[in-house]
């Protein structure tokens, strides 16, 4: 077997149609992952806050060529240019469910099930012409696509249901959290009729996508990849600061709320766990707190690095600009990590943009040496 992908979500399967995409045929490819539907993570995480569209545009979509995008898709579909209108002024999100439909045929055109294993993988280790997975292999490339290393629970609220869990909306609700998943839970509980209480430790920053626009473009990007690395530590640092789109679609239901007292901001003094002074006794507390940060989240990746000494920085681990490892890579051998823990080398890292990036990266890769 010549190439492996451990993960088994969204990443993974834009990985996996890159390559498809390259001509790699199926039986030259196994994923190692826990569930055999990409989207099942995703899915669940999106039903549980009720999100109705995407905060990407057009250009998420998983399919490995650009063109078509997801406004093309749906313009042809519905027979209205309406979506490509709303592109040209950067408006268009696609609705969540258009999304994993398209993920579904994704699926099901690239071959995927033929190549999936159902393997939870514990442990990756390099060899002189490879990679060996939980002692299979060698794999002379390998992409390591995990995901989000477990989900964020504040202190503060051990009883607490994750936004990201299934849940319903009491009477009274304290939010904790202050991005998208946050914002969007306020929105739902509102409409269920419920008085809601943000618990944030600062404002929120206001942001279309997931991080300034530049940073999807090739200048911007090659700016950040070539700052120093304390700077772009900070970089990501700022970035992983809560935010939301602007927009009134957010704003006048707030608004219309704060105006009826049923929505309030609550900010914790310095060194308060922000569980005393926001009246969250007797009051359902939901944590929109994303995700755990950092490679030693990830038992995996800790893994790895503290078996093969390699190079991080702070929380992430340090990736040449192609997402691959320096210290495991060369002209035999790829070692590439896309989605979240591949920030080092793409700020977006957790974006299908990112992940595409990754993959188109490893598949040059991986055709040169076929």
């Amino acid at each position: 077997m010549r190439c492996a992908i451990v993960g088994s979500g969204l990443a993974a399967l834009a990985a996996y149609a890159t390559l498809r995409h390259g001509e790699v045929e199926p039986e030259e490819i196994v994923v190692f992952g826990s569930h055999e539907d990409p989207t099942a993570v995703w899915r669940v995480r999106a039903a549980s806050i009720r999100q109705a569209r995407m905060r990407s545009e057009s250009e998420g979509h998983l399919a490995p060529a650009s063109f078509p995008g997801l406004a093309v898709r749906e313009a042809l579909r519905r027979r209205s240019a309406m979506p490509l209108l709303q592109t040209v002024v950067n408006r268009y999100h696609p609705t969540v469910d258009d999304f994993l439909a398209h993920a579904s045929e994704v699926r099901t055109r690239s071959g995927w099930d033929k190549s999936f294993r159902a393997q939870r993988v514990e442990r990756v280790r390099a060899l002189a012409g490879g990679f060996t997975v939980d002692g299979e292999g060698p794999f002379a490339h390998l992409l390591i696509a995990t995901g989000h290393p477990g989900l964020a629970r504040p202190d503060a609220f051990p009883s607490a249901v994750h936004a990201y869990e299934p849940h319903d909306y009491a009477d009274k609700v304290a939010v904790v959290g202050a991005g998208m998943a946050a914002a969007t839970e306020w929105l739902n509980a509102l409409a269920a009729g419920a008085e809601v209480v943000s618990i944030r430790r600062r404002e929120p920053l206001r942001r279309p996508l997931n991080v300034p626009r530049p940073y999807f473009s090739k200048r911007g990007l090659a700016a950040y990849q070539a700052s120093s690395a304390e700077k772009r530590a900070a970089t990501l640092r700022e970035l992983s600061n809560a935010s939301y789109p602007p927009g009134a679609a957010w704003d006048a239901p707030l608004r219309t709320a704060e105006a009826e007292e049923r929505f309030r901001a609550f900010t914790p003094e310095p060194g308060s766990n922000g569980s005393n002074g926001a009246g969250c006794t007797g009051v359902q507390v939901i944590a929109a707190t994303g995700f755990r940060r950092g490679f030693r989240a990830d038992a995996l990746l800790a893994d790895l690095v503290d078996a093969h000494g390699l190079a991080t920085h702070d929380r992430w681990i340090v990736l040449a600009p192609d997402s691959t490892v320096p210290a495991l890579t060369d002209a035999r051998r790829t070692l590439s990590i896309a989605g979240v823990a591949a920030q080092w080398a793409f700020p977006a890292a957790d974006t299908i943009a990112g992940a595409k990036y990754a993959a188109r990266a490893f598949r040059r890769r991986v055709c040169r040496t076929r």
